[in-house]
């Protein structure tokens, strides 16, 4: 009897274990599958079409030295809005107006932000300047200074007598020239005018003779050709040695270390000047002061109840002069290329030119309001040459959608402009050279029309527009005014070589060499 209460016993144990067994099994299948769900869900986001990625650096080996025309490649394959890894960096490529709009309008405060450049961080003082900055308020601060003190409209009306003195000295160079009949380099002509015209009302003078010849000029050159250089440490940290292999860190710290000594003497010939005759910035009248003396004047009063050191002075200058000079004499340079290869556009304008001006000496900046073909010219040399065509880099600061993708935060972005002014759902004919898209028109480049943004728009857009297309409109009114032009030697438009060369700024590689006519009025 004993033995078989054991029995019993064991299988009553032994049905309870198999009614346990299940219940074991379900509560163990269930913990795994909350720990799968909680650490290997699989995401829902809905992200960007991608081309394949290479282990460790992703898509940077799909990113030639114009990344703007690798970008336009990439994106016929993969759309208008294209995520690439560069590292674990992820970069969203922007190809079409539809989708600027939502980055730089509907969600513009989240777009706001600049990403981290090794270059910038090196040559702009720690991106102590205005178009790097971090957005926040010392950024705020800062552009409201340049702004206010540099480029408002009362500001840039206050230069008008700088822009016509060296305009005329301009038209004087090239009339020597073309009483020899020697062709002239209009490039080399027009990035003078610009350097002295933004010396004289940043720095208080010019830099273009006897010890300092072109010294600024050159040193910008070979600042912007660096800012333009990819920084693989920025994305792959590891890497960062390269940089020191291919000499591009000694580069950038021997370019560096030039121009803030250039700049150090500018600050101390101001502030020298100051102590000996016994004033200083803020006794003088409005419009007498250059912009360097506004931000002294600016650090010694502290008026924005926070410090800018002489770091900071320093960064914002050479922010201001290199948009000023390097954007505005390229825009000029590929004007007049155009100009020269249709020879038909350059006698519509100059008719224009020569019509409104009439027996005058002197072309007005009131008479440029009237020239309505001077501004669709220039319109449409920004559209199909635009100084930055990959417009500066943004970073998303919090996860968002645009067109549908999520986008997360910590992601760069590009807009490629060059493509957007190139779109054929936007523009006719879009590879050819038409300013009259623009008489009838009312799209411009203030950063309402995402067609035309080639100063971008939204809160990190140039602030200097109406500054760069007064110098523009007056030069190029004035050459078309005063001369005729034609290519040397007899060679055809067609001929004109109008490759680019890289750099922040693209430039035209070769310079515009023209002969000069002087026009009998």
């Amino acid at each position: 009897m004993k033995n078989m209460s054991n029995i019993q016993q064991m299988l009553e144990e032994n049905e309870r274990s198999l009614l346990l067994q299940p219940l074991s099994l379900f509560t163990i299948a269930a913990i795994f599958f909350i720990f799968f769900r909680r650490f290997f869900k699989p995401s829902k986001k809905t992200l960007p079409p991608s081309p394949p990625k290479l282990p460790i650096i992703g898509n940077l080996h799909q990113v030639g030295s114009f990344p703007h025309l690798s970008f336009h490649a990439l994106a016929q394959r993969h759309g208008p809005l294209m995520l690439l890894h560069f590292g674990k960096v992820p970069v969203l490529v922007v190809s079409s107006a539809d989708a600027a709009r939502e980055i730089l309008r509907t969600h513009d405060i989240i777009f706001a932000d600049r990403p981290k450049s090794t270059p910038f961080e090196k040559l702009v003082y720690g991106s102590k300047d205005v178009a790097m900055s971090p957005h926040g308020e010392y950024w705020r601060q800062v552009k409201s200074i340049c702004v206010l003190h540099l480029l408002s409209n009362r500001r840039i009306h206050s230069f008008r007598n700088v822009r016509a003195e060296e305009v005329a000295l301009m038209i004087e160079k090239i009339k020597q020239f073309s009483s020899s009949s020697l062709p002239i380099d209009l490039s080399e002509v027009m990035c003078t005018l610009t350097n002295n015209i933004v010396c004289r009302v940043a720095l208080g003078r010019k830099y273009n003779g006897g010890e300092g010849r072109n010294k600024f000029r050159e040193l910008l050159g070979k600042a912007v050709e660096l800012l333009g250089a990819s920084y693989v440490g920025d994305y792959i940290s590891w890497l960062a040695w390269v940089s020191h292999f291919n000499g591009l860190n000694a580069n950038l710290e021997k370019v560096a270390k030039k121009l803030d000594d250039f700049l150090e003497g500018v600050l101390e010939e101001h502030e020298n000047r100051m102590m000996n005759t016994g004033r200083d910035s803020g006794a003088q009248g409005e419009d007498k002061k250059d912009f360097v003396d506004v931000l002294l004047w600016v650090q010694k009063e502290n008026i924005f109840g926070f410090p800018i050191d002489r770091v900071a002075i320093k960064g914002i200058i050479l922010d201001m002069f290199g948009g000023g000079t390097d954007t505005t004499y390229t825009v000029l340079e590929w004007t007049m290329a155009e100009l020269l290869r249709h020879p038909e556009v350059m006698k519509q304008v100059q008719h224009e030119i020569r019509r409104i001006v009439g027996n005058k000496s002197d072309i007005t900046e009131d008479d440029l309001d009237k020239m309505r073909y001077v501004k669709a010219v220039i319109k449409e040399t920004l559209r199909l040459h635009p100084p930055v065509p990959l417009l500066l880099p943004r970073k998303c600061t919090q996860d968002v959608k645009i067109k549908g993708y999520d986008i997360g935060a910590g992601t760069q972005v590009f807009i490629n402009f060059w493509t957007i002014a190139r779109d054929p759902a936007l523009w006719d004919e879009p590879e050819e050279f038409r300013p009259e898209r623009f008489l009838n028109c009312s799209i411009d480049f203030q950063g309402r029309d995402f067609q035309f943004i080639p100063f971008g728009a939204g809160r990190r857009g140039c602030p200097g527009i109406q500054f760069a297309m007064r110098v523009n409109e007056i030069a190029l009114a004035n050459l078309l005014n005063k001369f005729d032009w034609s290519l040397p030697g007899g060679a055809r438009g067609e001929d004109l070589d109008m490759t680019e060369v890289t750099g922040v700024t693209v430039h035209k590689k070769s310079p515009v060499i023209a002969l000069a006519t002087p026009c009998c009025q």
